[in-house]
């Protein structure tokens, strides 16, 4: 392979010229330790075009690049990769070797007792479970070694196979293949339970050089390692799935993850920091969602549950300090076994004793002042919430004034109760070794909350007051609501420390990466882009940026778009839903914007084939779907639900005949959805989407935005909410044969007004005609007339 011929890799016969010049920008500025920000509609070749070039990369000689790592936020997305990679590896030369790749999963995808549900383990506890079978696994290769422990395991197996009952039912089996095991997890003579499939993971794992060698089979051939194939085969030979994934990890030429593999602290800190260096190519898919994940992984909360959990695990480990223990020799026996523990965990780690009942008594304090603001604002917004506490909303109270950067009203409370800094600033640490103390200690398998507690209350005391934003976060609990508990019986509440510009933390990991692509269908506008994800300071310290639009290459007779120039459907002109509209001077005006934009969704709705409507939330959407009831066509209205709600819906609308599917652009079926064939004739999106600018939080994160980028309702309310009406409209067309309309129904996106968002459609601005609504009725008809 040449220095540029990228070609032989290439998983189709031709590119296209988007994807030509895709793939040479993207190598040429990642051999200067670049990064390309890319916006290419549906029909690019996005996936192929950055696979390409990173795994060009990595097999070049003269090229630092050994891996290329794929981010993702939506699931399709990353089915796509793994696609891409399939057909990339079917059409490679005879003499090449495969690309070897695989995707990152959870525990709980891998784990062989809970995909078999044995051994008490569930979706629930695997997490939890897992972590206190290996521990106690490696605690007992204190006293034997790993190997006999999954020899012991096996025996046992063979011994109930010999003992005359079925042989085939004392074989664990997972997803159809047989394991050496038992269907539960082993116990030694003393009756402490562990994993034999960890333990054989363990004796297997050279204790100096590389954990690939742990690995019993050949994984170089597979190409890319599906989760089935990594569970089969790693359970056959009686190792563990997971441990297996983290052993090949290193030497994958593709990794695919989700963001929270490379921005999330605790994830990129205990498994994939390994790779986030400067010879991984880093691939960001989805790039419009960069900015608000990271925001949300980057900020800290911890709810009063866990505040509670946090104070009794302090207690417990307080306790056999300060009982005298005269209640009987085995108590006594008992404690001073526990002071042992305690105090030498205590001393090796320089805590104190002092600093364990100040904790304590911080963490208590904390809650009674938490539940005195709670109440006081439901007292002074939702007067007789008390009486009926079951319909109050979901809440922010704020700790500061959103909109005038200052010290908080809990780092000031805490101050006068006379809780210094180090009461703060100690708390991870403290809270850590409870956590260590407790998990030697107890039995029970469980996630501590002492160390996540700590975490949060030494971020809250470490972050600034300007670009942090604090306050108290109200849940409704619907599940569980119970109106005798008073506004604990009815929500989850959270102390929240938000990172209102996120830039910074985008801009810190992006830099640990050798270079890259940042690709969306809708990243546009670019330089608004960069500056927010923090590739302008990138570029700014001397990392090249190179930017790419290209646009829909479909036949433009296939699809028809118009941009409805009908009054803005802003809550100043809409009101509220009829439903729950109040009668007043404004209703007239009000009914004339909402009489207008009703008309325009029926025109729309009456497309041959499914129709999607999204609106600026759910309750807009229950107000459409009601609007289209008189249709002759059914109409499915989306509500704020489950996954597993959402997919019947989905399934139920790609069903029969053509249906109208209304939901909220703020929910996910608008974006990442398979629309492919004729699953789909036209979208119809009502309004700019802007998130509610009352919100506290969303008013802090604008006055930052203001201070970092001048204009911050531009920048962080805006664009990302045209961006998810572009999202929702290019559902429609998804192939070369495919036929459909788009449909945006707003004067912002019509005129060239103060208040436009013409700018911000991207490359295909110009195909959104503008039209007055009496018009669309004409467009409509004449394009499905053709």
């Amino acid at each position: 392979m040449t220095r540029d011929d990228w070609r032989d890799i290439f998983g189709h016969d031709e590119p296209y010229p988007e994807q030509e010049d895709g793939i040479d920008a993207a190598v040429s500025v990642a051999r200067q330790s670049g990064f390309l920000s890319l916006e290419g509609a549906c029909g690019t070749g996005k996936t192929m075009l950055a696979l390409t070039a990173g795994i060009h990369l990595t097999r070049d000689p003269d090229s630092d690049y050994e891996r290329v790592v794929v981010l993702t936020s939506v699931k399709q997305q990353l089915r796509q990769f793994e696609t891409d990679l399939q057909t990339l590896n079917e059409n490679l030369p005879a003499d090449y070797d495969p690309v070897t790749a695989m995707t990152l999963v959870g525990k709980a995808d891998v784990c062989p007792y809970n995909i078999e549900s044995r051994a008490g383990i569930d979706d629930a506890n695997v997490y939890d479970r897992c972590e206190g079978l290996r521990d106690r696994t490696r605690g007992l290769t204190d006293e034997t070694t790993a190997g006999s422990l999954a020899g012991r395991a096996r025996s046992q197996q063979v011994g109930l196979a010999d003992s005359g009952s079925d042989a085939t039912a004392q074989f664990m089996e997972v997803l159809g293949e047989p394991t050496p095991y038992p269907p539960d997890t082993v116990e030694t003579d003393g009756g402490v339970e562990y994993c034999p499939f960890y333990a054989q993971y363990l004796d297997d794992l050279p204790e100096e050089g590389d954990p690939a060698e742990a690995v019993p089979f050949d994984f170089t051939d597979e190409g890319l390692i599906e989760r089935d194939d990594l569970v089969r085969l790693s359970a056959s030979h009686g190792t563990c799935p997971h441990s297996m994934m983290g052993a090949i990890l290193g030497h994958a030429e593709v990794v695919i993850g989700n963001y929270y593999h490379a921005f999330d602290p605790t994830t990129v800190g205990s498994f994939t920091g390994a790779l986030l260096d400067d010879s991984t190519f880093v691939v960001c898919d989805e790039a419009h969602m960069l900015e608000p994940r990271v925001r949300d992984l980057v900020s800290e909360r911890v709810g009063d549950a866990t505040l509670r959990d946090a104070e009794s695990e302090l207690a417990r480990v307080l306790q056999p300090l300060t009982l005298d223990g005269q209640r009987g020799e085995r108590t006594t026996a008992g404690l001073s076994e526990a002071r042992d523990l305690i105090r030498a965990e205590l001393e090796e780690s320089d805590v104190s004793v002092d600093e364990l009942a100040t904790l304590r008594e911080f963490i208590r304090d904390l809650r009674e002042e938490i539940a005195d603001r709670i109440e006081s604002h439901l007292d002074a917004e939702h007067r007789g919430w008390r009486a009926d506490p079951t319909d109050l909303p979901d809440e922010e109270i704020p700790l500061r004034d959103p909109e005038q950067p200052g010290v908080d009203a809990i780092t000031e409370w805490a101050e006068s109760e006379g809780y210094t800094d180090a009461v703060w600033s100690r708390a991870e640490t403290v809270g850590a070794v409870v956590g260590r103390i407790l998990d030697e200690a107890e039995d029970e398998d469980a996630r501590r909350a002492a160390p996540g507690t700590g975490r949060v209350l030494g971020a809250w005391y470490r972050n600034d007051h300007t670009d942090h934003f604090r306050e108290i976060e109200l849940e409704r609990s619907y599940a569980d609501a119970d109106a005798t508990n008073g506004w604990r019986g009815v929500y989850n509440a959270a102390l929240a420390v938000h990172n209102c510009v996120p830039g910074d933390a985008i801009a810190e990991r992006l830099g640990d990466f050798g270079g890259g692509v940042l690709m969306s269908a809708t990243l546009a506008p670019l330089d608004v882009f960069e500056e927010v994800s923090g590739l302008a300071d990138l570029e700014s310290d001397g990392r090249p940026v190179e930017q790419r639009e290209y646009e829909l290459a479909f036949p433009e007779e296939n699809r028809a778009s118009f941009a409805v120039d009908v009054p803005k459907f802003t809550h100043d002109n809409r009101g509220y839903p009829p439903a729950t509209a109040s009668v007043d001077a404004g209703a007239e005006s009000e009914n004339d914007t909402r009489r207008i934009y009703a008309n325009a969704l029926r025109e729309v709705a009456q497309s041959p084939g499914n129709v999607l409507v999204g609106m600026p939330s759910y309750a807009e959407a229950e107000w459409a779907a009601g609007v289209l009831d008189s249709l002759n066509k059914e109409v499915l209205i989306d509500e704020s639900s489950g996954d597993d709600a959402t997919e019947r819906l989905k399934a139920e609308f790609f069903r029969g005949d053509g249906k109208v599917l209304v939901t909220s652009l703020r929910g996910t079926l608008t974006e990442g959805v398979d629309y492919r064939g004729d699953r789909l004739a036209a979208a119809v999106v009502c309004g700019v989407p802007i998130v509610n600018t009352a919100s506290p939080r969303t008013r802090a994160v604008r006055t930052a935005y203001d201070r970092e980028f001048g204009d911050g309702f531009e920048t962080a309310l805006t664009v990302p909410a045209v961006r998810k009406a572009r999202q929702a409209i290019g559902r429609v067309i998804r192939g070369p044969e495919e036929v459909g309309v788009r449909v945006l129904l707003d004067a912002r996106y019509a005129r060239d007004s103060w208040d436009s968002v013409r700018a911000y459609l991207g490359p295909e601005r110009e195909e959104f005609q503008p039209v007055s609504p009496d018009m669309l009725p004409f467009g409509l008809e004449q394009f499905w007339g053709e």
